[in-house]
Order: C-alpha cells, then structure tokens, then sequence
C-alpha cells in the first residue's frame, strides 16, 4: 500500500467578523478539513485569571491533534512549512505592538506588516483570525480611533495578500474573495 503525504499549497486564508460570530470555530474546522495535524498559533497575551482559565478550556476543545504554539510578537520565527496554521487572532497581535509602542500606529503598523510578509513567505497554509472592529461607531477616546485605525489597515494588507477572505456573520460564513 502507498502512503501519500498530504500536499500543503501556499496560501492565505483570512477570516473576519465581529466578536463571537464564529470566526475561531469555522478557522478550526476549516484547518482541520485540509490537515489531520494542523497548528494553532495563538498571539494572546494572558492579562487575568479569567483568560488564563478561558485560554486552558480552548487548548483541552481543539484535542490532541493540534500542535499548540503561543506567540505575541514574532511569528517569522514559527516554522510552520508543510503545515495549515491557524493564526488567532490578528488583532490581539496588533494589540502587542501597539501596547509596545505607546499606540504609535504607524510604528505598529510597518513592524506588523514587515513581520507578516516574513511570515507567509513559508510554504504553509495559513488562516489568520482578524476582528472586523471599524464597523461600529466612532470613539470618542483618541486610542481606541487610532487602535481601530491600525487593525483597518492591518486587515486591508492581510485581505489584498489573501486567496480567500471569509465574513462570519451570526455564524454564517460570508464568501467575499
């Protein structure tokens, strides 16, 4: 009997949509329809006890099949060649860089953009987990404007560099690209 090795095609899957619309769940599945063994790669810091415990109950959901790696800032230095790699999400990656940099945007902005080409010039399929935050109204507080600025333009590159983008709404998937 021949054993095939699944084929890992270069691709960027970016998936999009409110908070709890399904975007994490429907990433899952998606990754776990093209590989037996993908990897989640988380990029959330833990700020309280609640999140930890939250962070713990989906690392025991996703079960053994999944590699499970945590990192906040540098994700050019994953090697995920040959694999499906869920990234989630992008905006608590920003959230990292603009954090570090006193919510410089423009600072935030080129790192996350520079990191993000290093990253996907691997021969992986990656499925980046992006917050649709620019749909609501204006804040009145100057950093939340300019947080929401940053993960527009954050969402824009991934989104002009993907082969497929999909909007979850109410746990709907929403084929745009």
């Amino acid at each position: 009997m021949e054993i095939r090795k699944l084929e890992i095609m270069h691709k960027i899957i970016l998936i999009t949509g409110g908070q709890r619309s399904g975007k994490s769940s429907y990433a899952q599945k998606l990754a776990l329809s093209l590989s037996p063994n993908p990897v989640y790669l988380a990029t959330s810091a833990v700020w309280d006890e609640e999140h930890r415990q939250r962070i713990e109950r989906h690392k025991s959901d996703r079960g053994p099949e999944w590699t499970n790696i945590e990192e906040l800032t540098d994700l050019q230095n994953i090697d995920v060649n040959d694999k499906v790699v869920v990234i989630d999400c992008v905006t608590l990656w920003a959230t990292n860089f603009f954090n570090k940099t006193n919510g410089d945007t423009q600072a935030s902005l080129s790192t996350i953009i520079e990191k993000f080409n290093q990253f996907t010039q691997q021969d992986a399929t990656f499925i980046f987990v992006t917050n649709e935050i620019g749909l609501g109204g204006i804040s009145v507080n100057d950093l939340q404007r300019r947080f929401t600025d940053l993960i527009g333009w954050v969402n824009q590159h991934i989104a002009g560099q993907a082969d497929e983008m999909v909007l979850m709404v109410s746990g709907i998937p929403v084929y745009i690209k």
